[in-house]
Formats: structure tokens, sequence, C-alpha cells
């Protein structure tokens, strides 16, 4: 099966290894594999790569699930395209479009992503974001 991600990669080759455990070492493939659990519904690991500092952040995980699940339920994952990426030693951007749909309208949003490293590890942090493509 292609990945989700539109990496050109097999999933097993691509996010899979991600979402069963593996950390990711660059931004790029914590984005990429994030897309992808939306995509595959996998709230746990949204939820285990959001920075605690995150507007969305929810201590009570079983209702952020809840919700999660539901808009994976509700959303068709049509694409993801990547327009940048700049790096840092703590901090980091990736810019993105992830087309969407949802009850049969566009749902696509272009993001810039801040992830932070902490922990050796990177998180999702925050987003900029405008509707539409």
């Amino acid at each position: 099966m292609s990945c989700p991600c539109q990496s050109g990669k097999e999933y097993g080759d691509c996010c899979e290894p991600y979402h069963s455990g593996q950390l990711p070492k660059v931004p790029l493939s914590l984005m990429r594999s994030r897309y992808s659990a939306y995509a595959t519904g996998l709230a746990d690991y949204i939820i285990n790569t959001t920075h605690p500092d995150n507007s969305q952040y929810l201590q009570d995980h079983k209702l952020w699930k809840k919700q999660i699940e539901g808009f994976c339920h509700q959303t068709q994952f049509l694409g993801l395209e990547i327009h940048e990426e700049v790096i840092g030693e703590k901090v980091s951007f990736v810019t993105f479009t992830a087309k969407l749909m949802q009850n049969d309208q566009d749902a696509s949003f272009t993001e810039r992503s801040r992830f932070e490293k902490g922990g050796g590890w990177w998180l999702y942090h925050s987003g900029e974001f405008k509707l539409g493509v």
C-alpha cells in the first residue's frame, strides 16, 4: 500500500515504522507521519506527537482521542504537498498543503507548522494556517 503522506514510498517503508514506535529524526518525517496518522485514524500517535503547549492539547486524552477519531472519520485525506522545510537545532518549520474533503466540500488548508525538539525527539508545537489551497 502506498503511504498516505504521498512520499512515493510504501507505507511499511515510510510512516508505518513511526506509527509502530520509531521516533522521527527530522521534523519533515514527523509532519508526514502525522498526516498519515490522521489519514489512517491513529489518534494515539497524534496525541503522543503533540507538544503539551499546543493550544489543542487536552489533558483528558480519552476525550481528545474521541475528537481526533471523529475528525478522521468525517474527513477524506486526498493529498499532501510539501512547500518548505526550515530546520533548526531545537525549532523547525514545515510548510505544507493538506488536501481534504469533508461533507463533499473542500476542507484543504496550507499550514506552516512549528516543531520543537525536547527530550531527544520532535513534537508538533503549533501551526499558522489558512483555509483553501
